[in-house]
């Protein structure tokens, strides 16, 4: 059951305050905060650390230089791999238009960054005051410029691909071939390969990549060392698991996590 939280732009009589808020918090790793919902938009970002998001609609890993746009009303959890210095923005709903309606990742460019850093400083930005209106305006321009990235596993709502899906979440480097994961969910292999296109937008072999990728993307967070890591995640050897962390994010696990 989703916890609502009040908002944070408004007073108890409903008075809108301001239209952007922050909160700062530095987690240790393994914490978590239960399900709940706020009436703002939601920024997260963690300048340190790895974060993973999940509701209803999947999960979303977010690494150091990303951020995590949750719209207002999306009941979320969140958990952390790795000490994380979590810096929140919550905007009022309609500030940021380009963003879409639904959960998504977004690159943090260094000047956004800087904005995010710099806006957290305030307990609140109001329009009204010339100062919090040139920040504000700066940073909806660097959002709406803001490109997403693809650091998302959405879950199927078919009851047999969930049950699929939820096996190899629980195990991540299982190697069982998807005919034998079918069969132990009562559907054939290709009903499945097609459930999982239709819901997730994703083919099976796409699907289970993205999960062997975000669950390393925690252990590294967490301080394992990358030969550890790519057996965990199921890869063959640390070359094959180094090989897919560049071409899916662009650089080696080192130096990502170095930088």
């Amino acid at each position: 059951m989703s916890h609502k939280c009040h908002s944070i732009l408004r007073d108890r009589k409903g008075r809108l305050l301001a239209q952007v808020a922050s909160v700062s918090a530095d987690l240790p790793s393994g914490h978590s905060i239960p399900e709940h919902f706020h009436p703002e938009d939601q920024l997260i970002f963690a300048s340190q650390g790895v974060m993973t998001v999940s509701t209803a609609q999947g999960i979303w890993v977010v690494p150091p230089l990303r951020a995590v746009w949750i719209p207002a009303r999306t009941p979320h959890s969140v958990r952390t791999s790795g000490s994380v210095f979590m810096r929140t923005l919550y905007l009022l709903p309609g500030l940021v238009h380009s963003l879409p309606a639904r959960c998504s990742v977004i690159h943090v460019s260094p000047l956004l960054k800087e904005l995010i850093l710099h806006a957290c400083t305030f307990s609140r930005l109001n329009r009204r005051i010339p100062a919090h209106r040139r920040i504000m305006e700066i940073l909806a321009d660097q959002l709406q410029a803001a490109s997403a990235v693809p650091l998302q596993l959405p879950s199927p709502t078919d009851p047999r691909a969930l049950r699929v899906s939820r096996a190899l979440l629980a195990d991540p480097a299982a190697q069982s071939p998807l005919q034998r994961l079918s069969h132990g969910c009562g559907a054939s292999k290709r009903t499945i390969q097609r459930v999982f296109l239709e819901e997730t937008k994703m083919t099976f072999r796409e699907w289970r990549q993205q999960l062997r990728l975000l669950h390393a993307l925690k252990l590294l967070a967490a301080g394992e060392k990358v030969t550890a890591v790519a057996l965990d995640a199921g890869y063959s050897s640390p070359s094959a698991f180094i090989s897919m962390f560049k071409r899916q994010l662009g650089s080696t696990p080192n130096r990502y996590f170095g930088n």
